[in-house]
């Protein structure tokens, strides 16, 4: 048999119309063998790949997309970490604690981004992020709960955050509901609130119209480098997903996904799982809470969120929090559910006629120092966006900015240089200088006389 591409006589002449008969037989060409072809192209490396889709990593890959550079979001289940959670409560007065300053300026920038930011948000996604400007009730049970109220009111004015006592006569005016139990209370004009679901919902619309993006519904398994920079990460499946810098913001998982670089190389971010339960209540039209109250009773903080009320009047409160030093676990016990139910029905005894919609558990990611990691990683074409606590919604506008000042060519803001990640590196140890002696040649004799090696 001729090989395939070689030139032969055809054996079986061609009829030509309009030739003789006699016309010698033409010869015939075998068909050229197709090109083989050509291995697929790789993608063409992302710009940035963000590595965790909830509030705080879907805010840095909008952000990145609106200013222009090309993105890639992974996550398996987006928003359902600790943004589902989430009761949004933007609380820089709340929040702060004595002695954690760089914390509490954090928490005031942060509170003051949201504005501008959740304006940016809605007219971008057409999703109302629900951010409401009331202020927070502060709600006091016993007489040991009066004193802490009266102290962090002290505070809150000292540090210029605008606070007022109330007597129960005006906080029921502000809260027509607060029950018999309560015996002191206080309102902080900073203390907000937005809807973290519908928050969510918005980033991932805005960032799909910039038409810069692409969500990868998968989870990071390994970061991967070549010549000591990162390029990317590869999936639980196999698949590599390049960019040229990369944000990690996958919450707890952070840590082991920045330890899989090797121990030689990995950045150290001590991140820790704090768990948290809240509830979701559906009152009706009569119950109408106007503003979020935050509680001690007996020591304990609760608070009562409610929602923008639905077409039907109905809307949403949240209860919440507990706080446990737990493995992430995310199966509700019945006694945080317990324990939440009974010191919210202390400050809005009317709880009790709500519908209970759902109870949800997360961790949240925690560093030792309660400040988050966001910034330069220290390992080239990796940054950290993770460890916010309680307070990643409140800082996801100010956190996004920042990082996407990196991305761009510019530097942190001065209020986020002490959440610098690269704060937990061990210090290098100092290179040990040879005793005088031992410089010189001599070593000590016995006697301690030096003596001539």
């Amino acid at each position: 048999m001729p090989a395939i591409g070689s030139r032969t006589l055809s054996t079986t002449p061609r009829a030509v119309p309009g030739a003789s008969r006699n016309t010698r037989p033409t010869r015939a060409t075998a068909p050229a063998k197709p090109p083989a072809p050509r291995p697929p192209r790789a993608a063409e490396p992302a710009d940035v790949l963000v590595v965790g889709a909830g509030i705080v990593g879907a805010a840095i890959a909008w952000r990145a997309a609106a200013a222009g550079l090309t993105v890639t979001l992974l996550d398996p289940e987006p928003g359902d970490g600790a943004t589902h959670a989430a009761a949004g409560m933007l609380a820089p007065a709340a929040e702060s604690t004595p002695g954690e300053d760089a914390a509490a300026a954090l928490h005031r920038a942060a509170a003051d981004a949201w504005p501008a930011f959740a304006a940016e948000l809605t007219a971008a996604s057409g999703v109302d992020v629900g951010l409401r400007t009331s202020g927070t009730v502060l709600l006091a049970h016993d007489s040991g709960d009066r004193r802490t109220l009266h102290d962090d009111v002290a505070r809150h004015r000292a540090a210029g955050l605008p606070t007022v006592d109330l007597d129960l006569e005006e906080a029921a005016g502000l809260a027509p509901f607060v029950g018999p139990l309560v015996t002191a209370a206080a309102h902080v004009g900073s203390d907000h609130q937005v809807d973290p679901r519908a928050t969510h919902r918005a980033l991932l619309a805005a960032l799909d119209a910039t038409g810069r993006a692409t969500l990868v519904r998968a989870s990071a398994d390994r970061v991967t480098t070549v010549q000591g920079a990162v390029v990317g990460v590869v999936d639980d499946a196999g698949r590599a997903h390049r960019a040229h810098r990369t944000v990690l913001a996958a919450g707890v998982a952070t840590t082991a996904l920045a330890a899989s670089l090797g121990a030689a190389t990995a950045p150290l971010l001590p991140l820790r799982g704090v768990v948290g339960q809240t509830l979701r209540l559906q009152a009706d039209p009569w119950l109408r809470l106007p503003t979020v109250l935050r509680g001690l009773v007996q020591g304990r903080e609760v608070y009562v969120v409610p929602r923008e009320p639905a077409e039907d009047g109905r809307y949403e409160i949240v209860v919440g929090a507990t706080t446990e030093e737990t493995p992430d676990d995310r199966r509700p016990r019945a006694g945080g559910t317990f324990a939440l139910l009974r010191d919210a029905r202390v400050l809005v005894p009317a709880l009790d006629e709500c519908v209970l919609l759902d109870v949800t558990q997360r961790a949240r990611p925690t560093t030792p120092d309660l400040l988050p990691l966001v910034g330069e990683s220290g390992v080239p074409g990796l940054l950290v966006a993770a460890g916010h606590h309680r307070n990643g919604v409140l800082h996801a506008p100010l956190t996004a900015d920042a990082v996407v000042a990196l991305l761009t060519g510019g530097t942190l803001p001065a209020v986020l240089v002490p959440a610098d990640p690269r704060r937990f590196a061990p210090a290098p140890r100092p290179r040990r200088r040879p005793a005088p002696l031992a410089a010189a040649g001599l070593w000590a004799s016995r006697d301690g006389a030096p003596a001539q090696r």
